[in-house]
């Protein structure tokens, strides 16, 4: 008997919940057929941010080769180091560059050797002359002999001298200070002057970015700016995205431009540099160049706002009779994601539609709602959806339908 009544409470406590839920004083905001968030159009000031994928390359990045062939028989230095001007990379095997300086060395010897005898026999053959001992032939080839043994010389000399910088080349030193790039050879590898590069060392303390602009771009912001010159001049300071889409914390600025036109892409490629004190970017990496700008007084809609046939964008523009107008416009390319900048198709006052554009018609009649109420409405639903589904689960527990 107590199980009866007991099931009887529960099915009237179920009963007087679902019941409280359907009165049109809790019950599901009346949105209507009709009813539709509208927006005044105003204008403001719009950031924009236009984007240019970009490479990185160091302020100067030096290919370091071998001036003379051989094996490598020490790496001095591993990938990422940074070095100085001067110091020591790789050492190249220096037996066969030892040798030719020991030979040219013996070929200076034999060409003073030569040298002294010429000069004995050219003054002694000057004093026969001059006793009319010789004749003007014999005195004049001493001399010519005595000339040839000092150019000779001088020939042994400077072949000593190639000798002993090609035996100084050995020692592959950095062109540069910076930080060294990828190392392809290992100690051990037959190298040579006309092959691959050792290694590349880049001064990073200062990185060009590098990013390109189409012509119609340049021409429009040279012809705001008197010349190209002054375009250059007028960029803001750039932020720079990285790969993994963190921005930058050093600013950049545009410093100088290619002087020819890409005839394949139509663009030109400008350089903006960025200080790097922490060498966290590098020489070959990639990333993206953001240039800020304002426009003045822009008409800024909400993208959701919008419609988009075959290129063409769209909105529903409300007429002074509450009525829908299908409307044209144009947007500037660049965007936030978020919202459009129109340039043309609306004027400051006129009133569009927001939200649910999806249920529109060209000329229906609708209700206008502004925005803040169209958005407690949508919350409204939202919490009595779950008190209704609340008071389902309650009543179903209760009576034993749900476990």
């Amino acid at each position: 008997m107590k199980v009866r009544k007991f099931s009887l409470v529960v099915a009237c406590i179920g009963a007087t919940l679902l019941a409280s839920c359907g009165k049109s004083g809790g019950g599901m905001p009346n949105f209507g057929d009709n009813e539709f968030a509208v927006r005044t159009i105003a204008s403001s000031n719009a950031a924009l941010q236009t984007t240019y994928p970009a490479t990185i390359k160091g302020i100067q990045d030096v290919e370091v080769r071998p001036k003379v062939s051989g094996f490598i028989t020490k790496v001095l230095v591993h990938e990422g180091q940074t070095v100085a001007a001067g110091q020591v990379l790789f050492t190249i095997d220096s037996e066969t560059y030892a040798a030719a300086v020991r030979q040219a060395r013996a070929a200076v010897s034999t060409a003073k050797a030569q040298l002294s005898t010429a000069k004995l026999t050219m003054d002694n053959n000057k004093k026969l002359y001059d006793k009319a001992i010789i004749g003007q032939y014999e005195y004049t080839s001493s001399a010519n002999s005595y000339a040839t043994a000092q150019a000779q010389l001088a020939q042994a000399e400077a072949a000593l001298a190639a000798a002993r910088e090609q035996l100084a080349w050995c020692s592959v030193k950095s062109p540069a200070a910076g930080v060294v790039g990828s190392l392809p050879f290992k100690a051990g590898a037959l190298v040579s002057a006309s092959g691959q590069a050792l290694t590349t060392v880049s001064d990073v303390s200062t990185v060009e970015v590098f990013f390109s602009v189409s012509e119609s771009e340049l021409l429009a912001l040279s012809k705001t700016n008197g010349s190209t010159q002054a375009a250059i001049a007028s960029f803001p300071e750039l932020k720079l995205k990285l790969a993994d889409g963190s921005i930058y914390n050093h600013p950049g600025k545009v410093v100088k431009m290619s002087g020819v036109l890409d005839a394949t892409t139509g663009s030109v490629s400008l350089i903006a540099h960025f200080a790097n004190p922490d060498k966290l970017l590098k020489s070959g990496g990639a990333g993206t160049i953001i240039v800020p700008s304002v426009d003045q007084g822009a008409i800024q809609i909400p993208q959701e706002a919008c419609s988009q046939i075959q290129n063409k964008t769209f909105v529903y523009v409300v007429t002074k009779d509450n009525k829908v107008k299908y409307t044209e416009i144009t947007i500037n390319p660049q965007n936030d994601g978020q919202t459009y900048i129109v340039t043309s198709g609306l004027h400051v006052g006129d009133r569009i539609v927001t939200k649910g554009i999806t249920k529109l018609t060209d000329g229906m009649e609708i209700v206008p709602i502004t925005e803040q109420r169209y958005e407690q409405k949508i919350d409204e639903a939202a919490k009595l959806a779950e008190s209704q589904g609340n008071a389902h689960d309650f009543a179903a527990t209760m009576s034993g339908k749900k476990k």
